[in-house]
């Protein structure tokens, strides 16, 4: 995080660190990110490997959530480098990538809601489930999602390429949405849509949380797991809504402290922006006993494949041909 936004009557001071400083905290973002990413991706590796979690509901609907937290972690770290190698990005390329990231990030809490709700029909109405829960209403629900996103964004486009002229799709911008949104009514109407939807979406876990809790009096496992589940969901939309929090609270502490800007950027943006990435997948995905077995039996069979190749490795490199031995190095690699 080289740089820092501090905007104000649509001023846009931005601030720099010391090269130095500014190498340190790109390298400590950049390998957070690579590793949240790494471990995402390996969560979606082993999902398309084993049919009986492609072809489970609720496993859908979860990968769907590590997706697009992917995306999110990628745009994120290609601005953070590609604003501190030019500090100012072409304003048309910035709108896209935006919309992309808002996408994304409205993605989750939606996709969270309709988790909870599967764990309310798998509860209360368990003869209806298998009709209700089918993995084409599965893919179906993540595309009404990505619609819902789409309502929520794309009118805001379709005011800024209405009113803004064609010089300044091709000027250079700090790349942040007040910057590409400068319409004062759509900062309102962002505020606005972001309430009602945190607020249905809450009102969609409660509802779950204790219709499933009254099912749980029965005291079934299958209840009481599914009461977890939908806390869980509670605790995870909670880091969702510290990426909607992000800007507020990172713009107040600099009006507070406002010779530490880079520094409140930074550390708002780990806190904020990379870990809730990686709690939230791990969290969920490690809790299932199911998905946790395969993703172990995977780590374990890629661990005892290597050591079954060194051995042969090193007898190619010792007695080999020059065309084993080459072979024998693209194994090891």
């Amino acid at each position: 995080m080289s740089h820092s936004i501090a905007a104000s009557n649509l001023t846009t001071v931005v601030s720099r660190d010391s090269l130095p400083t500014a190498i340190v905290k790109n390298m400590i973002t950049v390998v957070l990110s690579i590793s949240v990413i790494f471990i995402n991706g390996m969560l979606i590796h082993t999902f398309r490997q084993h049919q009986v979690l492609s072809a489970n509901p609720r496993y859908i609907l979860y990968i769907h959530l590590v997706a697009n937290d992917i995306i999110l972690l990628t745009i994120f770290e290609v601005m953070v480098v590609l604003s501190y190698i030019f500090s100012t990005l072409n304003t048309s390329f910035c709108m896209l990538v935006l919309v992309v990231a808002i996408l994304a990030n409205l993605n989750n809490p939606l996709t969270l809601a309709i988790m909870a709700l599967e764990c309310y029909v798998a509860i209360c109405f368990p003869l209806h489930h298998v009709q209700i829960c089918t993995v084409n209403n599965a893919y179906v629900a993540i595309g009404l999602v990505w619609v819902i996103s789409s309502l929520t964004i794309l009118p805001d486009v379709f005011v800024v390429l209405a009113t803004e002229s064609l010089d300044f799709f091709h000027s250079r911008v700090f790349c942040a949405r007040d910057q590409i949104f400068r319409n004062p009514r759509l900062k309102e109407k962002r505020d606005i849509s972001y309430i009602v939807l945190l607020v249905l979406v809450w009102l969609t876990l409660v509802y779950a949380y204790f219709n499933i809790l009254f099912a749980a009096q029965g005291a079934t496992s299958n209840a009481r797991k599914a009461r977890n589940t939908v806390l869980l969901h509670g605790f995870q939309l909670s880091l969702c809504m510290l990426t909607y929090t992000y800007n507020q609270i990172s713009n107040g502490l600099i009006a507070l402290f406002p010779q530490y800007v880079t520094d409140i950027r930074f550390i708002t943006t780990i806190l904020f922006q990379v870990l809730p990435r990686l709690l939230s997948p791990l969290i969920y995905g490690l809790r299932d006993k199911t998905f946790r077995k395969y993703v172990k039996s995977r780590l374990f069979c890629a661990r005892r494949e290597a050591q079954e190749l060194e051995p042969e490795v090193s007898n190619a490199r010792v007695t080999g041909t020059p065309g084993q031995i080459r072979q024998a190095d693209q194994i090891r690699r």
